[in-house]
């Protein structure tokens, strides 16, 4: 990908504050962008700005609760019209089903969907009147692979799936293209800390034997949000190391 295919261009990257939202906004800065990134701690998203500007681009930080729908009005207001929007933002606690607690299963969904959702709404129709836009949603595989203890977490991604693949449908005609990215284990320091002791088994049954890193997420990002992928909508790329088709 040229170093500046993205220049000119405006971008905004929700839950960029660490791991893979961070990668994705410091790629896009690389690739010319003029990079907006959200997050609910503004020390980590200062450190993001920093690493945007280490790397020769242009960043500004909102804070922003995904979870609040009146945060997410702000944030579109503020933010305004862009070219390029990674819906990232995401929380995972896993629980058993009977054990599931109703705050926390309402947290999930309000960060998770009704966030992306909202943003979204705020956003695209900008894109549709200006007849082009990239909209790519951060996923899992875990929206097609059951867990004894994700049953919340998997219903919210496998709805970021569905919303993507409405909104191909919704906003193709006027050029707007979306598109999901589907995770499978990646290294980044949150996942680490919650489950770290369990990756090197997670890599002995990859077919690549080894976990993502959260660059390589990234680039499969920006590959979607891109002219590269000009003839993909509507489509789910999962970034597993062959976890799914295992």
């Amino acid at each position: 990908m040229s170093t500046k295919e993205f220049a000119g261009k405006k971008a905004l990257v929700t839950g960029a504050t660490s791991g893979i939202g961070r990668s994705i906004a410091v790629k896009l800065a690389e690739a010319g962008a003029t990079v907006y990134v959200t997050g609910r701690r503004a020390e980590l998203g200062k450190e993001t700005v920093e690493l945007i500007e280490r790397a020769g681009g242009t960043g500004h930080f909102i804070v922003s609760d995904i979870g609040s729908v009146d945060d997410v009005r702000k944030l579109a207001e503020e933010v305004g019209d862009v070219d390029v929007l990674v819906n990232n933002a995401g929380i995972f606690p896993f629980s058993p089903t009977p054990e599931q607690s109703l705050d926390v299963y309402e947290k999930v969904f309000d960060v998770n969907v009704r966030g992306t959702y909202f943003l979204t709404a705020a956003l695209a129709p900008a894109m549709v009147a200006r007849g082009k836009g990239s909209i790519v949603n951060v996923s899992s595989i875990a929206a097609v692979v059951g867990t004894p203890v994700g049953s919340v977490y998997n219903a919210s991604k496998a709805a970021m799936d569905a919303l993507t693949r409405s909104w191909a449908v919704e906003f193709g005609a006027a050029g707007v293209r979306v598109n999901s990215v589907a995770p499978g284990p990646v290294a980044t320091e949150k996942a680490l800390a919650e489950a770290g002791e369990v990756f090197d088994e997670i890599s002995k049954n990859l077919p690549l034997q080894r976990v993502g890193q959260p660059d390589e997420i990234a680039e499969a990002v920006l590959f979607l949000a891109s002219e590269k992928s000009s003839f993909i909508t509507g489509s789910v790329i999962t970034a597993d190391g062959g976890y799914v088709a295992s």
